[in-house]
């Protein structure tokens, strides 16, 4: 065992998983968590090169999906070392609108960085505020 710590949040119609892994064929170091009832879709490598080869309109949304992916990842990455938890938090929020209600408190926290005390203090800094 060991602390967990939540990389990132999928919701409805995203896909998930470890590019690093996918890309360089190598085994992953994390887990993928179904909080919910989900649809899986497994595609492995080799999978993958040939959906390209028999359908090449996927390779460019294939691109589009890896660009994307990057951005979100390099946004993340500058958000945890520019903003304060508050502003993770309210970024949270925005680009999850729905999610708060839906997963457990603690793994909201993990996300941000942050304890779930400190998740509390801001949420009842914020209901104050309003």
């Amino acid at each position: 065992g060991g602390q967990e710590h939540v990389l990132m949040f999928s919701i409805e119609n995203w896909w998930a998983g470890d590019l690093y892994s996918f890309f360089t064929n190598t085994p992953t170091r994390y887990n993928v968590e179904a909080l919910e009832d989900t649809d899986v879709l497994m595609l492995d490598f080799q999978a993958h090169q040939l959906l390209y080869e028999r359908v090449p309109k996927f390779e460019r949304y294939f691109r589009i999906l890896f660009q994307n992916a990057f951005i979100a990842l390099q946004r993340r990455v500058i958000s945890n070392i520019s903003k304060t938890a508050e502003e993770r938090y309210l970024e949270f929020l925005e680009r999850y609108p729905t999610l708060e209600q839906r997963v457990p408190q603690h793994q909201i926290a993990s996300y941000l960085g942050i304890t779930p005390e400190s998740l509390s203090r801001i949420r009842r800094q914020r209901r104050i505020e309003k």
